[in-house]
């Protein structure tokens, strides 16, 4: 045989390292694979990355800078929000392959973990059972599965380059490794502010593996070692609260004593699930002070003896030490002591924790059979007469065939739990569909599913779903606000009225709600109360250039045009790209009189909207009045380039080139057709629109047509009871008997400034 230090041994346990490394990666993809075919999900993806302009754009300068200086739905992680910019920049915002990169990640790290552990221990075989339980555990599902928590995989790789680097420095220590490992500690922090209690985890692998804890001097000395990393952890935790500080004040409205007690069952709960992974969801709703005396008492109980037994065994099984409080440890950060969220527990939160606890599982049961086995070797071969037999070769065959067969059966299950736990991720609908089977009073899974269902298309099954979920949380304002806005579209008005006006009873200074109470009275016609409803929006936000604008047009049409002008010039001052704002102050203003000023109007709506047909129309009216009929036709072309069917445009030109004094400017086989054209499109039924068609027929020499025309918009103008049209088309009749076009400088009786 071999000796241990021979070429063909190393030969031999490198390709054993190698080998238990593609099995690693072959098992990570059977599991997770199927997710490169996923869609995004509505939970975060979409704050995240796809709706997200500075994400969705891929990597651009602002969008680095906002990385480090802004958050991403309450969070800071600059680094993990750059992964997110370059898929876009690779992938657009295509679901398929924002999860492959989660899932190469995770295998990196799934890899990392067994050579980091096989490094520190030495124990193959161990290690990489540990590494193939984090692989494919269902709980990992949620971090992998959700490109949201692209920071868990992200995190996780430089958790693990960390632990190697610490590993190489503890063997030989010097400034240059210690760096080395300070900063890819920090790239991690920068992922995922999860990593904070990274210093206290390498205190515990300086326990055990490394052993590097000889004495009061020693313990100190590796204290000392680790406050750079504990500053490090400081800085970025203070950032974090800083960028959560918005989430929190909800959370904190939770007592501090149901957030330790919730804290202390879900520590049990989380070793239940990673024994008996089964009704696992996205998201389990916090219990508040509703937990039981005794379940806290419980939980109290199991953690206190499972900390006092690794203790009492710690030089015997020191391993027990660094498991254990690896996993309190890690845990610590989201436990909820500090409430973000409204989430008990959450199966993402146990990504790196748990690696402690498979650590504990696996070399306290190796120990525990081989410990039996040796009992039992040692039974069998007591006597005088007894073989002279080594521990290692009584004991090695049984041991090892009960651990690969046992273990074997483990990873067979828990990699089936998983796919199928990862294919509830596939879209929305089958996430928050599995939620509520698995979980009872889940108001999170009634909204997240009503609000695919909307976003699909089917309001009225989405509506039931929001109305489930405000019966479980009914102080939940955007759960309130999802039934709104579905209800909106489906133009149940008095309903969005009354749950808005329920709202605001709760929450009177929600400025964004007040907005929507105005909307929705204004679409009623109540254009008292939609002002009133504006006012207060603005009473509370004073910034706010949607109100303002909103309230110029209901004060328009309860005509009150000047204060509607007030307010227009509000919204474009708060927002100087503002079109449709210019353009109905530009309508205001030619209304009054003030026609250089409406000009000025309609241009910024142009330069803020170069394709805007309504304001190139009412533009090209105003430069007619002042006399500039050129710079006007050249507007209303502009406008049927880019609306070719703009009734009033067509309208306006044909009656300029039909009727205009100046023969360079008149035109008449062009005004007849477009005279035809807008006749066409509003149906032969506009009296205005017949007198110009009859003036186009008369600039062609086309009387009788002309005359025909105009009587038959006589009769409209007659139906209508517009007696001023009506004697404007009897002086036309009257011209076109004597053969005689139509002269005039004026606008066209039908081209009054459209809105």
């Amino acid at each position: 045989m071999a000796s241990v230090g021979s070429p063909q041994a190393k030969s031999s346990a490198r390709r054993q390292v190698l080998g238990v490394c593609f099995f690693l990666v072959v098992i990570t993809w059977l599991a997770f694979g199927q997710t490169t075919r996923y869609d995004f999900v509505n939970y975060d993806d979409n704050e995240y990355v796809y709706a997200n302009p500075n994400v969705a754009h891929g990597l651009t300068i602002s969008g680095v800078a906002h990385a480090f200086t802004g958050t991403q739905s309450a969070n800071w992680h600059p680094l993990t929000t750059l992964s997110h910019m370059l898929d876009c920049q690779l992938w657009g915002v295509r679901a398929g392959g924002h999860h492959f990169t989660n899932v190469v990640l995770h295998t990196i790290a799934v890899v990392l973990l067994f050579l980091v552990l096989q490094q520190m221990t030495g124990a193959v075989w161990r290690s990489a059972f540990v590494a193939a339980v984090f692989a494919i555990h269902p709980l990992r599902v949620e971090s992998v599965a959700w490109i949201s928590e692209r920071k868990d995989v992200l995190s996780a790789v430089f958790f693990m380059l960390t632990l190697a680097a610490y590993a190489r420095y503890a063997k030989s220590p010097s400034i240059g490794r210690y760096l080395t490992m300070s900063i890819v500690f920090a790239l991690g922090l920068l992922s995922k502010s999860m990593l904070v209690t990274m210093p206290f985890v390498l205190l515990l692998l300086d326990y055990w593996p490394l052993n590097r804890f000889t004495g009061r001097s020693s313990i100190r000395q590796l204290v000392l070692e680790k406050v750079p990393l504990l500053a490090l952890s400081v800085a970025d935790g203070l950032a974090t609260l800083w960028a959560q500080h918005s989430s929190l004040a909800r959370g904190e409205q939770l007592p501090l004593v149901s957030r330790i007690g919730n804290g202390l069952v879900s520590c049990v709960i989380y070793v239940k699930q990673m024994i008996w992974p089964m009704d696992l969801a996205v998201f389990y709703p916090h219990p508040g002070d509703q937990l039981r005396v005794w379940e806290i008492g419980v939980a109290i109980v199991l953690l206190g003896l499972v900390s006092a037994g690794a203790i009492a065994v710690r030089h015997k099984s020191p391993y027990l030490i660094t498991g254990w409080f690896w996993y309190l440890v890690m845990l610590l950060p989201v436990i909820g002591l500090i409430q973000v969220g409204s989430q008990a527990h959450a199966d993402r939160y146990t990504y790196l924790p748990q690696i402690g606890f498979c650590i504990l599982i696996v070399w306290g049961v190796s120990d525990a059979l081989l410990m039996l086995a040796k009992r039992r070797d040692g039974k069998a071969h007591h006597g005088k007469d007894a073989p002279l037999v080594s521990p290692e070769s009584a004991t090695r065959r049984p041991y090892q065939g009960i651990l690969a067969l046992s273990g074997g059966l483990a990873i067979i299950l828990l990699a089936w739990c998983a796919h199928i736990q990862a294919s509830y991720w596939r879209n929305g609908e089958s996430l928050w569909g599995h939620a509520l089977a698995v979980t009872s009073g889940n108001f999170m899974a009634h909204d997240g599913l009503g609000d695919y269902l909307a976003n699909h298309g089917h309001l009225d099954e989405a509506i039931e779903q929001f109305e489930k979920a405000l019966n479980i949380a009914p102080g939940y304002p955007d759960i309130q606000t999802n039934l709104i806005l579905a209800l909106r579209k489906k133009g149940r008005t008095d309903e969005v009225i009354t749950h808005l006006q329920a709202y605001l009873k709760e929450y009177p200074n929600d400025a964004q709600a007040q907005f929507n109470l105005g909307n929705a009275l204004w679409k009623k016609g109540d254009s008292q109360d939609a002002i009133a409803a504006y006012e207060k929006t603005l009473s509370i936000q004073a910034r706010y250039p949607a109100a303002h604008y909103n309230l110029g047009i209901a004060l328009d049409q309860n005509g009150q045009i000047d204060e509607a002008i007030t307010h227009y010039r509000e919204a474009v001052q708060e927002q100087p790209n503002y079109p449709e704002a210019y353009y109905l102050l530009g309508n205001d203003l030619l209304q009054k009189g003030r026609v250089d000023d409406a000009i000025a109007a309609y241009e910024h709506a142009l330069k803020s909207q170069p394709a805007y047909p309504a304001a190139e129309n009412n533009i090209g009216l105003a430069l007619f009045q002042k006399g500039r009929p050129s710079e006007g036709i050249a507007h209303w072309q502009n406008a049927l380039a880019a609306e070719p069917d703009s009734v009033d445009s067509l309208n306006n030109l044909a009656w300029v080139l039909a009727t205009f004094p100046e023969t360079w400017i008149r035109n008449g086989n062009q005004a007849l057709s477009l005279a035809k054209r807008a006749n066409q499109l509003s149906g032969d039924k506009n009296p205005a629109i017949l007198r110009t068609l009859g003036a186009a027929y008369a600039e062609n020499g086309r009387f009788t047509e002309a005359r025909v025309t105009a009587e038959r918009g006589l009769q409209l103008a007659n139906a209508w009871q517009n007696s001023a049209l009506a004697n404007i088309l009897e002086g036309d009749i009257a011209r076109y008997r004597i053969n005689t076009p139509l002269r005039t400088a004026t606008e066209p009786s039908a081209a009054a400034a459209s809105r």
